[in-house]
């Protein structure tokens, strides 16, 4: 097991592709860190960096103590799973195990006890005589994750290793990664575009886009305070209501914030810091969960919106509406159970002044 970092890597492909620009990363012994981002981002190209499948344009990465940008993929003791699994189809799964180890020459005593210990691991022991076309995908994935364990690698890549299982197979397989790291301890950088497999998995998140690392935090801390907007609206689902705001004083003194053509105070606490933005064009952020959808009266701190779809999930209903006033602005209310709202109705909204987010021309947090 070991540290892995990244220091102001580059990669540039032939013919101009920027890849990855000034990527600084560090990802701790022992722990699971997570890339997320859209297609394209960069994130299964850090992977490839890292297992010396790419050679950096420019910039250091270091395994352990070690810089490892000079050495081959086999020097630098890390493993990696695709999500096609990449398992030999002739070979039985105990054979696909063993490769790796045959591979380094080792004994046939030493290749036995790494494959029973990494089978009880993974519960596969009873699979281990049938061929890849006798497994499901699941324990197909299983067999290609052993394969990568048995080398005992310093670090365990893992490039959307469940992306080509169903829906209900992958909750229990990112269950079953999950435990398995946290019984071996084993340094994992795991790539996904699913941002819900992100913060289920994830010790840190590091989001891309663009190949550029927007934010690497916690899950919680992602969600809660997102450093820009493009981290704001891609973590979360739904993800978070951002829309094109300004800030002034009403009549009160009161710092408000403009709705669509309507208004809504910001609150005490956070009125001090924000007088500084007052008539700056910003934006603002709103989880759906912190916005309240009621067909009561209209009162103070409230705005008239109209219901344009509901979405009835069993334990919850996403209610989308449409903010009345000049500038057309749909929001996402997330109501628990089922609502009996529908479609045109006339509603309330209220929000929990204190979980807006405001971001600037640039599209950074004001929060900082």
């Amino acid at each position: 097991m070991a540290r892995v970092e990244l220091e102001h890597v580059d990669k540039v492909y032939p013919g101009g592709t920027r890849a990855l620009s000034d990527l600084t990363l560090a990802i701790d012994d022992g722990e699971l860190a997570v890339l997320v981002g859209p297609s394209g981002c960069g994130k299964s190209t850090v992977l490839r960096l890292i297992a010396g499948l790419e050679e950096a344009t420019a910039g250091t990465i270091r395994i352990g103590d070690r810089v490892v940008n000079e050495l081959r993929p086999q020097e630098r003791n890390v493993a990696m799973v695709f999500q096609d699994y990449a398992l030999y189809p002739y070979l039985s799964a105990r054979g696909n195990l063993e490769f790796p180890l045959k591979m380094r020459r080792l004994s046939r005593a030493d290749m036995r006890r790494r494959v029973e210990r990494v089978a009880g691991l993974l519960d596969i022991s009873s699979l281990l005589d049938r061929l890849p076309k006798q497994l499901s995908g699941g324990q197909r994935q299983r067999i290609a994750m052993g394969r990568a364990l048995v080398r005992e690698p310093a670090v365990f890549l893992l490039d959307e290793p469940l992306s080509n299982l169903d829906a209900k197979l992958r909750v229990q397989v990112r269950a079953e990664i999950k435990e398995l790291q946290q019984r071996t301890r084993t340094t994992m950088v795991y790539v996904t575009h699913d941002q819900v497999e992100a913060m289920t998995l994830g010790d840190r998140v590091a989001v891309l886009d663009a190949g550029r690392l927007q934010q690497v935090a916690p899950p919680r801390e992602l969600y809660e305070r997102p450093a820009n907007v493009f981290v704001a609206g891609f973590i979360g689902n739904p993800p978070m209501n951002l829309f094109p705001t300004r800030l002034s004083t009403d009549d009160r003194g009161r710092v408000v914030m403009h709705v669509g053509g309507q208004t809504l105070p910001v609150g005490d606490a956070a009125a001090p810091r924000l007088r500084a933005s007052l008539d700056s064009p910003l934006t603002a952020g709103v989880r759906p969960e912190a916005l309240r959808v009621d067909a009561g009266e209209l009162g103070d701190g409230a705005m008239r919106a109209t219901v344009e779809h509901v979405e009835y999930l069993g334990h919850e209903t996403l209610a989308h509406v449409s903010v009345e006033g000049d500038v057309g602005v749909r929001l996402i209310g997330r109501v628990e159970g089922m609502s009996g709202f529908t479609k045109g109705q006339l509603v309330n909204l209220r929000v929990d002044a204190s979980a807006v987010h405001l971001f600037d021309q640039t599209g950074r947090s004001l929060a900082g």
